[in-house]
Formats: structure tokens, C-alpha cells, sequence
């Protein structure tokens, strides 16, 4: 058991705080008993420096570019197990075994057509929807499917909607697209896998090398620590929110540019380059210049200071499926000039300004035909179980409902003025 404290002064009064020792030694400050002690409150926009809670689901550290879910390190995952192995491990702990893998596969292909009050609410959105409106409502929809399992107490019905959960995904993001499409909904086959699935409901064939890709694409999406939209699911399910209205939420957290948007955002750029003339050398110059508003979208990272652990391993499926689909897009060879620029110029090195995984499955959902604004719904599909893993967790160490303090700067008390006189 740690005994470190750190020591807070403020003006005559001294306070003890507990340190509390992560397993790579990264350290924290508990501020739990903060208020209580002294009546006082930390002040901390965006929570950047807070940690609101312990978790043993993803380790990130961004300086070294390392990523990893229980311990195992994102490339081998990535490259060894499928996405299904992966939201076991994320969801319960530990890889299933061969038994509990085909049981869990099992369940979910009982479960991946969409009940009929889902299809009537599909059924009901105008084409010109946003397909993460659509989705966000489809995710909240569940709760009206099943209203005899929302208990989050209750281990055997959280158990079933986490497998309706990731059951539902594939037929969702399918019926969101070819719903926008102006298509008729397509019901799952039993005969086909998972993610093979997916592509069929969504389109009505299977290319496995396309199925690969999307497979370690959907793995490297899996879960992210505390993320915007992880918080958001945690927060809502502290509540004792059921699993559906809390993934409902995450999935409107993440349809914010700043956070599930960026991937769009890559393509939009490229294709404004293309309209432009395509000289990707006049946009490297423009994104050197620090007088100049243009970004390059896609390069760099908020958290990871090193190359993107996960950009590195899509990169060779992005290679592979443009050289397999022998694609003749003008928007994807700028992709390519501006990928091999970053990665050679020292101006992009220096700076650790390297594509990242948003740049890379940006142009993987191009070359596949995906329109622009399904590409968070494809994040959505990925990191579903990370959000199910986190509220899971949430619900397990039985954790306080979130309320953050705040520090009050408005008026003080003043007299009303009663209409007549105003």
C-alpha cells in the first residue's frame, strides 16, 4: 500500500493528499476528499489535468507511442486477433478462451437483425439525415426493443444488451447507410462472419481483403482511455443510465468535429486541395508557414508525441487495399504525395507532425466508397467496445455519479426589480 502524499498550502492551513501509483508508475494526486476537508475546489477546464477515474481497460503514454488494452500492446492485437477477440478483451477483461469465443460469436449472430420498432424509426428519418443523428437515436431506440433488461444491476440482462450491443452494430451502420443510399434494408446472413457481415448488409458483397482491413482498422478504434466520448458514456452511466441511453450519448459526443470528425476532415482537406489544382507542394509550403490559417489535417496527435502506434499499422493495410483495388482517384494520389513528403521533411519530423491513424482511415473509407459524413459512424463501429468496456467498469467498482464543481464568477446577491420598474 502507497503512503506518498503530496502537501498543499493554502495560506495558514497545510493539507495531506494521497498519492496513488499507476501500474507504469505514472502518479496522481487523489483530490476526493478535497472539499470536504477544506471546502475547497481544484479548478481545471476540459479536465485536462483531472483524473476522474481509475481504469485497468487502456494504457497510453503519447511521449513514447505506446498503446495497449490489459496489457496487450496494440500491434499485436492488431495484428493476431480479430475484432471480435478484441471487444471481449476490452469488455471483459481478459482474451476468451476458444470455448467462450464461439459462445460469444454465437450470441451475437442470434441477435444482429434489428427488432421491428428500430426498423419503423429507420424507416421514418428522411434520407437527407446525418447518419450520426440517425445512429445516436437507433442506439437510444434499443431501450424501447427490450424495456425488461435496462436494470444496470441486473449482471444477466447487462450481459445480454452488451451482446445485443455489438450484435446491432453491423446492422445499424448498414441500414444508416443505405438508408442515406435511398435502399432497402438488408437482413444479416449466418452463413458469414462478423465484419463480412457488416459489408454484405451494407452493400450486398464481401471482399476479404477489404474485410481484413476493416477488421484491424475497427481493432485500432477499439477504445482510447478517457476520451471526450468515453467520459461522456461514464458520466451518463453514473447516473445508472442504461447501457443503451449511455452509448447514445458517447455517440453524440463523438460526432463533434473536434473529436469523431477528423478522419472527415482529412478527406475534406484533400479534396479542397483537388480543387485547387492538386499541387501538394504549394500546400506543404502553406502548412510551414505559421502566418498562413491552412492545417494539414490528419498529421500529428493531441496526445501522442511520437508517431501513432495505430498509424503505423494501418498504413500497410492502406497500401495494400489502394494496390488491390487499383483505384484511379485524383483525391487519394494527393494522399500519397502529401504522406511522403511528411514523412521525409525534416520540418514534419522535427515537429513529430506524422500521419495519423485519421489520416490513413480517412483514405481507407474513400477508396472504399464510404461517403464523408458515415466516417464517424465507422469510428462509432469501432469504439463501441471501449465504451461498453468503460461502463462496464463504471458499474462494476460501483463508482460515485459524476458532479463537477465549479468556481462561480457572476453577480453576487442583488435587489429584483419588479417588471413595472424595469
Amino acid at each position: 500500500m502507497n503512503n506518498e502524499v503530496a502537501k498543499l498550502i493554502v495560506r495558514d492551513q497545510t493539507i495531506e493528499l494521497p498519492l496513488i501509483i499507476g501500474s507504469h508508475d505514472e502518479i496522481g494526486i487523489d483530490i476526493s476528499k478535497l472539499r470536504k476537508k477544506t471546502g475547497l475546489v481544484t479548478l481545471d477546464p476540459g479536465f485536462k489535468n483531472t483524473g476522474s477515474t481509475t481504469s485497468a481497460i487502456t494504457f497510453l503514454n503519447g511521449e513514447e507511442g505506446i498503446l495497449h488494452h490489459r496489457g496487450y500492446l496494440i500491434d499485436e492485437l492488431a495484428s493476431q486477433s480479430t475484432f471480435l477477440e478484441v471487444a471481449y478483451l476490452v469488455i471483459y477483461g481478459s482474451l476468451p478462451s476458444k470455448t467462450q469465443l464461439i459462445a460469444f460469436t454465437a450470441a451475437i449472430k442470434n441477435e444482429m437483425d434489428l427488432p421491428p420498432i428500430v426498423k419503423s424509426i429507420l424507416d421514418s428519418f428522411p434520407a437527407t439525415a446525418h447518419p450520426m443523428g440517425m445512429l445516436t437515436t437507433l442506439y437510444a431506440s434499443l431501450s424501447s426493443a427490450y424495456p425488461d433488461s435496462l436494470d444496470p444491476h441486473d449482471e444477466v440482462a447487462r450481459d445480454r444488451n452488451i451482446v445485443r450491443l455489438i450484435a446491432k452494430m453491423p446492422a445499424l451502420a448498414a441500414a444508416v447507410y443505405r438508408k442515406q443510399k435511398g435502399l432497402d434494408y438488408i437482413e444479416a446472413d449466418p452463413s458469414l462472419g462478423y465484419i463480412e457481415n457488416f459489408l454484405y448488409m451494407m452493400t450486398g458483397e464481401v471482399n476479404q481483403v477489404v474485410a481484413s482491413a476493416l477488421n484491424t482498422l475497427l481493432i485500432l478504434h477499439a477504445d482510447h482511455e478517457q476520451n471526450c466520448s468515453a467520459s461522456t458514456v461514464r458520466i451518463v452511466g453514473s447516473a445508472h443510465s442504461n447501457l443503451y441511453a449511455s452509448v447514445a450519448a458517447g455517440n453524440a459526443a463523438l460526432w463533434g468535429p473536434l473529436h469523431g470528425g477528423a478522419n472527415q476532415k482529412v478527406v475534406e482537406m484533400l479534396e479542397a486541395i483537388r480543387q485547387d489544382g492538386g499541387d501538394t507542394s504549394k500546400y506543404i509550403s502553406k502548412a510551414k508557414d505559421k502566418s498562413d490559417p491552412f492545417r494539414l489535417m490528419g498529421f500529428g496527435h493531441r496526445v501522442y508525441k511520437n508517431y501513432d502506434p495505430r498509424a503505423r499499422i494501418i498504413k500497410g493495410y492502406c497500401d495494400k487495399i489502394l494496390s488491390e483495388l487499383n483505384l484511379q482517384d485524383p483525391v487519394l494520389d494527393i494522399a500519397i504525395g502529401l504522406e511522403s513528403v511528411a514523412l521525409e521533411d525534416e520540418y514534419f519530423a522535427k515537429r513529430k507532425l506524422f500521419p495519423n491513424v485519421d489520416f490513413y482511415s480517412g483514405i481507407i473509407y474513400k477508396a472504399l466508397g464510404i461517403p464523408v459524413n458515415m466516417f464517424t459512424v465507422m469510428f462509432a463501429f469501432g469504439r463501441l467496445p471501449g465504451w461498453i468496456g468503460q461502463w462496464k467498469e463504471l458499474r462494476d467498482n460501483n463508482q460515485p455519479i459524476g458532479r463537477p464543481r465549479q468556481i462561480y464568477t457572476g453577480h453576487t446577491l442583488r435587489p429584483y426589480t419588479p417588471m413595472s420598474e424595469r
